[in-house]
C-alpha cells in the first residue's frame, strides 16, 4: 500500500480545504475505498475522515420541501429502515435492502454509495490492463471475462457497470445531489447528470469536481408511486451479490390505465440507465404484458452483448416486464416477494 496522510475534519469548513488537493479523498464507511486501497487500485495521497460531520447534520433524514432530504453521512441501513423512507419511498427502501449485506449497510454512507467504483475483475487486478484504472492501457474485458458487465452505453474504452442498487432507485425517483466546494460554492446536480458514461474518459465516473463534497440528496414528492412500485434484482445468489440486471419500477395507475411510469435499470451500464421516452410511451395505455414488452424494447435499443454477457439482452427485457407486472400488483405484494 502506498503511503498517505490522514486527517479528521470536525466541521465542513475544515473538511473542504483538506479535500482540495489532487489525490485527497473523503472517507466515511470506507466499504469500497479501503478495499481499493488494499488492492493498490486507488492510491490517494491523503484521506480525510468526515465522520465527525454527522454532528453538523449530515446524517439527518428529514422531510424537505414536500419531498425528502437524505444526509450524505446517514448510513444505508438507517436510511432503508427509516419510517419516512419506508412509507413514502418504498422503492428506495427495497433497493437498498437488496444491496450488500447487513454489516456493510450498517457502515456504508449514502454519499459513499454514490461514489462506488466498478467491480470489473480487470479494474481490481492491477496486473492487467484497464482503461478505467490506467487510461490508454486497453480494455481486456471486451473479449474476456465480462459476464457481469455492460450492454448499454458502452464505449471502445470501457464496458464496466455501476454496482449500486440505491442509485438505481434514486435515478427512477428523480433525485438531486447537493455538494459544497472548497472554493466556497454550492451546487445541485440532477441525478441523471451525476454519473458519466465511459466515452473516452472511463476513469472519470462522476461529474463531481475536485474539492467538492456531497452533503445531502433530495427527492421530490413521490406519493403517486407509493402503491405501485417494485425493485427486481436478478443475481447469482440471494444475498451479497451484485446485480446481473436490476429494475426499479414505479407506476401511477388510474384503475388499469397508466398515468405515469418510472423505470431505471442497474447492472447494464456505466451509470443507472433510464430512457424517459419509454416511460412516456406507457402513459395512457392499459397496463399489460404487450405494452410492457414494447417499453422494454425501447429501453434496450442499441444494447449489445460481448460474448459472456449476451444473455443479459433477454434477461433485461424479462426483468423489466417482471418489475412492471409486480408494480401493477402493488408495493405490498412486491415486499412479500422479497421477505
Amino acid at each position: 500500500m502506498n503511503p498517505f496522510t490522514f486527517a479528521q475534519a470536525q466541521n465542513i469548513d475544515a473538511a473542504l480545504p483538506l479535500l482540495a488537493p489532487d489525490g485527497a479523498r473523503p472517507v466515511a464507511g470506507g466499504t469500497n475505498l479501503l478495499d481499493l486501497m488494499k488492492e493498490g487500485v486507488m492510491t490517494p495521497s491523503s484521506l480525510v475522515d468526515i465522520n465527525p460531520l454527522e454532528h453538523a447534520g449530515l446524517d439527518v433524514i428529514e422531510e424537505h420541501e414536500g419531498g425528502l432530504r437524505l444526509g450524505a453521512l446517514a448510513r444505508n441501513a438507517a436510511t432503508a429502515y427509516h419510517d419516512t423512507v419506508r412509507s413514502r419511498y418504498p422503492l428506495l427502501s427495497a433497493a437498498m435492502l437488496a444491496a450488500a449485506s447487513p454489516q456493510l449497510r450498517n457502515m456504508a454512507s449514502n454519499g459513499g454509495n454514490l461514489l462506488q467504483r466498478t467491480r470489473c475483475v480487470y479494474f481490481y487486478d492491477v496486473g492487467t490492463p484497464c482503461n478505467k484504472r490506467e487510461p490508454g492501457t486497453g480494455c481486456p474485458a471486451k473479449n474476456g471475462i465480462n459476464r457481469q458487465l455492460a450492454i448499454l452505453g458502452t464505449s471502445e474504452q470501457c464496458i464496466a457497470t455501476h454496482p449500486s442498487d440505491m442509485c438505481v432507485a434514486l435515478r427512477a425517483l428523480d433525485a438531486t445531489v447537493h455538494v459544497k466546494s472548497s472554493n466556497g460554492g454550492e451546487r445541485a446536480i440532477p441525478f441523471a447528470e451525476f454519473h458519466r458514461l465511459p466515452g473516452d474518459t472511463p476513469h472519470i465516473d462522476t461529474n463531481l469536481q475536485p474539492g467538492e463534497l456531497i452533503t445531502y440528496i433530495t427527492l421530490p414528492d413521490a406519493a403517486r408511486f407509493v402503491d405501485h412500485s417494485a425493485y427486481v434484482k436478478v443475481r447469482d445468489r440471494l444475498s451479497y451479490a451484485f446485480a446481473l440486471v436490476s429494475v426499479a419500477a414505479a407506476l401511477d395507475l388510474d384503475g388499469g390505465t397508466i398515468r405515469a411510469a418510472r423505470i431505471a435499470l442497474g447492472g447494464v451500464a456505466h451509470k443507472p440507465w433510464r430512457v424517459e421516452e419509454a416511460e412516456q410511451q406507457l402513459v395512457g395505455k392499459t397496463a399489460g404484458e404487450a405494452v410492457f414488452e414494447a417499453a422494454a424494447d425501447r429501453i434496450l435499443e442499441g444494447a449489445r452483448g460481448y460474448g459472456q454477457n449476451a444473455f443479459k439482452l433477454t434477461l433485461a427485457k424479462n426483468a423489466i416486464v417482471q418489475a412492471l407486472n409486480t408494480a401493477v400488483r402493488g408495493t405490498e405484494f412486491a415486499k412479500r416477494g422479497t421477505e
